[in-house]
């Protein structure tokens, strides 16, 4: 397993967690019991799946070193497991963040990109 996942959130709820130290999770997460996140590998699509079209999102890097036995690795779209948080995401855990969004043919534009 890898020892970085990312999770993407709208910029509103990034100054949400950064306020309060943590994040609950997005309607979809609470829904769900669990805090969705991806592996770099799997990124592209979950972006291009779940956010298509979509702008003022956030790109997260996650040190999932920091967090503790509530990351289960469990199987999803087509069988790869996904990195899967039964807990609030604690915002010390985030080792990056970055602006971007998100086409309408689900390519990701960083604002910083040159």
């Amino acid at each position: 397993m890898t020892s970085v996942a990312y999770k993407i959130l709208s910029s509103n709820d990034w100054r949400r967690m950064v306020a309060e130290g943590r994040y609950q999770g997005s309607v979809v997460d609470l829904a769900d019991g669990y805090i969705h996140m991806s592996t770099a590998d799997q990124l592209a699509e979950t972006a291009r799946r779940h956010y298509a079209g979509q702008a003022d999102l956030m790109l997260l890097t996650i040190d999932l070193a920091l967090l503790d036995e509530a990351l289960v690795w469990e199987p999803s779209r087509g069988g790869a497991l996904f990195p899967h948080l039964y807990a609030p995401l604690p915002v010390a855990a985030v080792t990056a963040s970055r602006p971007f969004a998100v086409a309408e043919d689900g390519a990701m534009r960083f604002e910083d990109a040159a």
